[in-house]
């Protein structure tokens, strides 16, 4: 982005910091680190060691996986976010995946696999008995089930949650739902064209498959009226975790009414959305 100093971001939030990971050689993604509020006044002027040690600290981590546009900062509801769930007493490191942002590299989804991994990597030595979950959007949902299930069955790791907000079953399905390509779902070879040149771009993001692998804590959050992903594939995608999950309660749907008006972006601008996130992770 031009104009915008993604190394600064105290210009628009309190208490974070900016740095940056070596995920591959070769490739460095940006980073936020924002502490708990409850340590606010305590981090002014604190350099990265400082933020590190504070991982340790007992509040739960979130690693925050954003949607498909733009960069860690580029949205308002990415900053609402960061305030809501940092003043509820939350650590959020939020990335740009490699070719958003400040981040190098060039973006495929194997290559977002690898990022977020080194990240949870970096950060659960550092975490000490401090819990990590995984909280994607949109697009970050397919990122985090992917994580999620490659952590469990390639290392015998389970994240302690995951939490999905306005989440697809499958790009695929996502792909032939967005606004976007309404007009030429009709069109001899939209199929071909879209749908399955994601495919021959090795991208599938297939959360339904990931959730009948994991067996964490997950929470799935939708608004009834998302335009962008509609409230059935969040439903479809609980469905098939439910009926997967041995230990059903581990598993749950949160719809919000289309009154309230929030859309695909804006859960995090409920006033009851921290609340109902400590609920259901006392529940493990």
């Amino acid at each position: 982005p031009f104009f915008v100093d993604l190394r600064r971001p105290e210009l628009l939030l309190n208490n974070t910091i900016s740095l940056y990971l070596n995920t591959e050689p070769d490739v460095t993604v940006g980073i936020w680190h924002m502490v708990p509020g409850s340590r606010a006044a305590e981090a002014q002027g604190k350099d990265q060691l400082w933020y590190e040690e504070a991982l340790a600290d007992a509040h739960p981590v979130i690693i925050y996986l954003h949607g498909n546009g733009g960069t860690r900062r580029a949205a308002s509801h990415r900053i609402q976010f960061l305030k809501a769930m940092g003043a509820a007493d939350f650590h959020i490191l939020a990335l740009d995946y490699r070719g958003y942002g400040d981040s190098s590299g060039y973006p495929t989804e194997s290559a977002f696999t690898t990022d977020v991994l080194a990240l949870y990597d970096w950060a659960k030595p550092r975490s000490g008995n401090s819990s990590i979950l995984f909280w994607g959007h949109s697009l970050g949902t397919g990122i985090a089930t992917n994580v999620a299930r490659k952590l469990q069955e390639e290392r015998g790791v389970q994240v302690d949650a995951v939490i999905l907000e306005s989440p697809y079953t499958n790009i695929r399905e996502a792909a032939a739902h967005v606004p976007v390509t309404k007009i030429y779902r009709q069109l001899p070879g939209f199929e071909y064209l879209i749908l399955d040149s994601l495919a021959h771009a090795n991208m599938f993001f297939t959360s339904d498959e990931n959730v009948k692998v994991l067996s964490c804590p997950l929470l799935i959050l939708h608004a009834e009226d998302d335009a962008v992903l509609p409230v059935h594939m969040g439903r479809k995608l609980f469905e098939v975790a439910h009926n997967a999950y041995k230990d059903k309660t581990k598993v749950k749907l949160i719809t919000f009414p289309e009154k309230l008006g929030l859309g695909h972006d804006y859960i995090s601008f409920n006033p009851e959305l921290p609340t109902l996130v400590k609920d259901f992770l006392n529940m493990k």
